[in-house]
């Protein structure tokens, strides 16, 4: 399947809990002021790339503790997203999901990945409420959700 992404990191430890494979999912509508990815906003930027290449780096690295789906905005992209994230949960990484939507206004057409995601970073971006104390999000008005899912 295809995706377009602005970009990924193999390993970081900033976009969530341990060592993560985060990818840059290109495409936002909000255009938030201050926004940290601003390359990512245009729906037709970035590269497209096979989700197969990307599932092969990560099932490639035997450090991995997770996956994150960063943006952009990943609910532009929820078929790629999903294959993703089910590939990770295949591996067993936790899945990181962060979205300028608050979790209460997610679209129902993003169940089933939620149902993959362990971790959502909620809410746009707002540069007047930036709080570099705070761990994995940028402003004070995100909040980090921990999903609990029987498994």
């Amino acid at each position: 399947m295809k995706i377009q992404i602005a970009g990924i990191v193999e390993e970081s430890c900033v976009d969530g809990s341990g060592i993560r494979f985060t990818v840059f999912l290109q495409g936002c509508l909000r255009h938030c002021k201050g926004c940290h990815n601003p390359t990512t906003h245009d729906l037709n930027g970035g590269k497209t790339v096979d989700t197969s290449d990307i599932i092969n780096k990560i099932k490639d690295n035997p450090i991995l503790t997770g996956l994150t789906l960063s943006g952009g905005e990943p609910l532009l992209q929820i078929k790629p997203a999903i294959e993703l994230a089910q590939a990770a949960k295949n591996f067993g990484l936790d899945v990181w999901l962060y979205t300028g939507f608050k979790f209460k206004e997610i679209p129902n057409d993003a169940n089933e990945l939620l149902k993959l995601v362990d971790v959502v970073v909620d809410g746009e971006y707002i540069d007047e409420l930036r709080d570099l104390n705070l761990n994995f999000r940028g402003p004070s008005n995100q909040w980090i959700i921990f999903l609990n899912h029987k498994r």
